[in-house]
């Protein structure tokens, strides 16, 4: 009798551990209408600097930064287009952590964006851990007639 309860609990433990691996450790970001996810990256203490790709070619009117887990002071941006145009717009800010950037608006008929590089500076302890930015563009709506 003690054998098969102690069996019986070993593999109620090893389900619910199965269970618990099985969910998504990435939690629900809640995006604005019009607004879509287009890259992530985490800030560095060693490199100031960091690139994002961007994996499609949709145009955009606007892109905006959220910084998550702590703050970072953004120096410079540089968007670079399909085309190879670039944008540089002046910055230079500080985003508290879990807040948004202000827009930056990349023309009112829509750009893609090939990649987007910052210069950035982490704010706080190392020991604190690392600051995560997520990348929002506003998607290109062509008028109807």
């Amino acid at each position: 009798m003690k054998r098969t309860t102690f069996l019986l609990s070993t593999l109620l433990v090893a389900i619910s551990f199965v269970l618990a691996s099985c969910s998504s450790s990435r939690k629900t970001i809640a995006i604005e209408e019009g607004w879509e996810l287009i890259g992530e990256t985490k800030v560095n203490f060693v490199r100031d600097r960091g690139s994002v790709a961007i994996m499609n070619s949709n145009p955009y009117t606007a892109i905006r930064f959220k910084v998550e887990n702590k703050a970072i002071r953004l120096k410079s941006l540089n968007v670079v287009f399909q085309n190879g145009d670039k944008l540089a717009p002046l910055v230079d800010s500080e985003i508290e952590a879990d807040q948004f950037s202000r827009e930056f608006t990349l023309g009112p008929e829509g750009r893609s964006i090939r990649s987007i590089d910052f210069n950035y500076r982490s704010k706080g302890n190392l020991l604190k851990g690392r600051a995560k930015v997520l990348i929002f563009a506003k998607r290109y709506v062509p008028p109807t007639r």
